[in-house]
This record gives structure tokens, C-alpha cells and sequence, in this order.
């Protein structure tokens, strides 16, 4: 139904499709994977009731800072995503968008978000301009280090500290925890996205996690889960989280040993697949968080 909305947009305008897809909105996969996290530091800020303010401040900022990050990167890759099976319909790799019009669009998006940045307090607006360098360097690190999927993970990690600086007015050392165990567990999520196109980075000379880790990288991705898994439990110590967030680690851990057990083939499609399947992850352990305060509440 969300993808059919969003085509119908073609009838109203020859080119929005083309737009939407560079801003990737017809696939979602990544603004939820972005959303979770961020949700999980602002039911933990507001101790289980975050300011309806900043719910709607920090959902509508992850919609536009993905859209300007997915923009970005097809900038940042134009002249790579013809070259992969996956990305070669991307519309700036077929010139249905031009390079130009990119960076109006990756500027319409930025200034958007901080205009939403505004609505909050001086230290959320200054960690900002960290969240978007970050995003704005990431497209270009797999062209020399090994490690993209790191810098990914910081990106894809900002909203946490921002996060609790919008709700609390301050950054406790605890939500470094929240931090550390989101970027771990994007590096593992993004290596699995990385495996499905590691012949044609090899190909054209694209850096990844997947490639360095080469035959270890289904144990590495495991092992990165288990430390996420690991730095969540001392976070839910230090905030004092009970049995639903608990839960919601079991049942994220469930959904890691089933995609370690579906990748063994390390069939391109399959990672894919188990590259999606993290958001469930995600979201398991925001349902867990959000449980555990309303209970406490109830």
C-alpha cells in the first residue's frame, strides 16, 4: 500500500518517482534501522514518556536524514552503482537525475532537518552539525579503508546523544552505552548488506567490512552482535530495565542465530535477506523498552 502511494506520485509530477527513489522512500529498510535506535535513547531520556515534541521532531528528522544520506551516497557512488547488479537502476547511475539537482535536493533535506534541530535546545543543535558530517563522509570511506560500515555505524548512532540532550537537556555517560552497542550492531547488519555485493566491489575496487573479513565474517558479524547484546544489558543496568527489556535482547538475539544459520550458504540474495531481517531486531528491543516503562507505570 506504501509503495503503491508512493508510485502514484508519477501521475502527478513525470519525474517524482525518480526522487523517491533517490531518496530511497519506496524502501524503507534503512529509516526504520535509523528509527529504532534513536527511539530506544528517547523512551530511555523521558523514562518512558518522551515529550510528543520530540517524538515528532526526531521520526520526521530520521525520515529526512536517511533521504539525505541515501542522496549522498548515489552522489558519492554515481560512477560505481552501474557497475553492481543491485544498484545499476539507481537514477542517478542511469542520469534520470543529475548530479546537480542531487545536491539541491541533498540541500532541501538538510536544511529541513535543521530546521526541526532548531526546535530544540542549544546542545542537541550543536551535536547536530557532528551528525551531519558524519553522514556526509560515510559515501566516500569505501574508497579507502576497509572499515565504511564503522563510520555508518556513528551516523547511525547520532540520534542517540542527540536524543537525550533534546529530552533531558544533558548527555549522562550511561547513554554512551546505547552508543557503542548501535554501532556494533550496525557494523554486523551492514556487513551482511556488504557480503551480497562483495564480487562486484572486488570488481571495481569498492573497500568493505566483507571483504576484510572474508571467510570469518559470518563468526565476526555473530560476535559483533553478541557485544551489542552485551553493552545493552550494562545499559539496562544503568537505567534500570527490567524483564520486558530483557526480553526484547532474547528475542533480538533469536532473530541474530537465525540469520547466522541462514547465511552459511553466503548466497548474495541471502545476506540481503538477513540484512533486512535487523530491523526486527531493532524493533523487538524498542517493543521491550517501551514495555518495561509502561508496566513500571501501570
Amino acid at each position: 500500500m506504501y509503495q503503491k502511494l508512493l508510485q502514484s506520485s508519477n501521475r502527478l509530477h513525470p519525474r517524482a518517482w525518480d526522487f523517491i527513489q533517490l531518496m530511497r522512500l519506496d524502501r524503507p529498510i534503512g529509516t526504520y534501522l535509523l528509527l529504532w535506535p534513536t527511539l530506544w535513547a528517547l523512551w530511555i531520556a523521558g523514562e518512558g514518556s518522551p515529550s510528543v515534541k520530540n517524538v515528532l521532531i526526531f521520526v520526521l528528522g530520521v525520515i529526512l536524514m536517511r533521504a539525505a544520506g541515501c542522496v549522498i551516497n548515489d552522489f558519492a557512488d554515481r560512477n560505481f552503482d552501474g557497475h553492481v547488479s543491485r544498484t545499476k537502476g539507481r537514477p542517478l547511475a542511469t542520469g534520470k537525475v543529475t548530479p546537480k539537482e542531487a545536491w539541491i535536493l541533498f540541500a532541501i533535506l538538510v536544511a529541513l532537518s535543521f530546521g526541526l534541530v532548531l526546535l530544540t535546545n542549544a546542545a542537541t543543535i550543536w551535536l547536530s552539525f557532528g551528525a551531519l558530517g558524519v553522514a556526509a563522509l560515510y559515501p566516500f570511506m569505501k574508497r579507502y579503508t576497509y572499515y565504511p560500515q564503522v563510520v555508518l555505524g556513528a551516523a547511525f548512532s547520532w540520534g542517540i546523544p542527540m536524543a537525550f540532550t533534546a529530552e533531558r537537556g544533558e548527555l549522562p555517560p550511561e547513554a554512551w552505552l546505547l552508543f557503542i552497542a548501535n554501532v556494533l550492531w550496525t557494523v554486523g547488519y551492514d556487513t551482511y548488506y556488504a557480503m551480497a555485493d562483495r564480487e562486484d566491489d572486488l570488481k571495481i575496487g569498492i573497500k568493505s567490512t566483507a571483504i576484510l573479513f572474508g571467510e570469518a565474517d559470518r563468526v565476526i558479524i555473530a560476535t559483533l552482535q553478541g557485544l551489542a547484546l552485551f553493552c545493552l544489558i550494562l545499559a539496562g543496568l544503568r537505567f534500570e530495565l527490567g524483564q520486558w527489556f530483557h526480553f526484547g535482547l532474547t528475542i533480538a538475539a533469536a532473530c541474530f542465530a537465525w540469520e547466522f544459520w541462514k547465511t552459511r550458504s553466503r548466497k548474495p540474495q541471502v545476506c540481503f535477506k538477513a540484512f533486512l531481517h535487523n530491523h526486527w531486531a531493532g524493533l523487538a528491543i524498542l517493543a521491550g523498552i517501551m514495555l518495561d516503562y509502561a508496566t513500571r507505570a501501570a
